[in-house]
């Protein structure tokens, strides 16, 4: 009866620990609320989608790291506090300014983001946003489909189409304050001891700067933990590869406004479409393998 027993329990350690080495970890979820859509991985915040109708932009915040639980990105910080994080916008756009504050220059305002799929696996987000000025028609009208997954540990992925589709002729002016952009949290600023690296090794603002590149990274160390967060320009998008506007403080985006020649234009009825990958990783450039997860992505993509 007493050996029955012992075997009994050991049977039951036994199927628990099994259960236990094998159980899922980094798994996603996403829920809506109060004008956000958070995303957690094993029930712990990862990001938010924030898209508030008093907002100038939808934008993400925080983006926290895998190490730290921190976020590498800033909400808004001196200088420049119209940095919103993780963003896509863009100034002098007929005349509008949907970049800076003051909605009244112009407004991309969501109509509310809609959660395709929350699986383990991977979170799909669909928001359609309106470019428009208070008292008149919207201009554009944005599409974007994001997903997350997180492929390990120390690895959190965002993948971004954006479409912009033109519902009267536009025009936008030479401008930096264009597109897909970031800004770091400024302890891992180049500032404050961080690093800003291109696809080619070249580094800090003075390097990158208007300087044609496939990829940056932007990492740091704070509390002895090393984190950053990378963003890859896709082949298939205009002026590929994008000169970066980049800045020491932690400001980074691909983004060929400032420096292409004449205006870009965009038909009434026409679209444009932008893809992106935003890596928010453990460790330095190499360690992260940004490289390697680059020549991954865009081998997928033309698959």
């Amino acid at each position: 009866m007493r050996k029955s027993l012992v075997y009994k329990i050991i049977c039951v350690q036994l199927i628990l620990l099994s259960s236990f080495s094998f159980a899922q970890t980094n798994v996603l979820s996403a829920e809506q609320q109060d004008e956000r859509i958070i995303v957690r991985i094993d029930d712990v915040t990862f990001t938010s989608y924030r898209y508030g109708d008093g907002q100038k932009y939808p934008y993400f915040y925080p983006l926290n790291g895998p190490l730290s639980g921190l976020s590498v990105t800033t909400e808004s910080s001196l200088p420049y506090p119209h940095h919103r994080s993780l963003w896509f916008a863009c100034d002098k756009v007929n005349g509008g300014n949907y970049w800076q504050e003051g909605n009244k220059r112009g407004q991309i305002i969501s109509r509310g983001p809609k959660i395709l799929e929350s699986s383990a696996e991977k979170i799909v987000i669909k928001d359609i946003c309106d470019w428009r000025q208070p008292g008149k028609n919207p201009i554009i009208t944005d599409e974007r489909n994001i997903v997350i997954t997180v492929p390990s540990d120390n690895l959190r992925i965002i993948d971004f189409t954006i479409t912009l589709n033109a519902l009267t002729d536009i025009t936008i002016l030479n401008t930096n304050h264009s597109l897909f952009s970031a800004r770091m949290t400024s302890t891992l600023s180049v500032k404050d001891g961080g690093v800003l690296i291109n696809a080619d090794g070249k580094s800090g603002e003075k390097e990158t700067a208007g300087v044609e590149s496939s990829w940056c990274d932007y990492y740091g160390e704070r509390f002895g933990m090393v984190e950053g967060m990378a963003i890859f320009d896709s082949p298939q998008n205009a002026w590929y590869p994008s000169k970066w506007f980049t800045r020491n403080y932690g400001f980074f985006s691909p983004t060929n406004m400032y420096w292409k020649e004449g205006d870009f234009t965009i038909k009434e009825s026409e679209s444009v479409t932008f893809k992106y990958r935003v890596i928010v990783h453990a460790g330095a450039t190499e360690k992260a393998e940004i490289k390697k997860l680059y020549s991954q992505w865009t081998e997928n993509l033309t698959k």
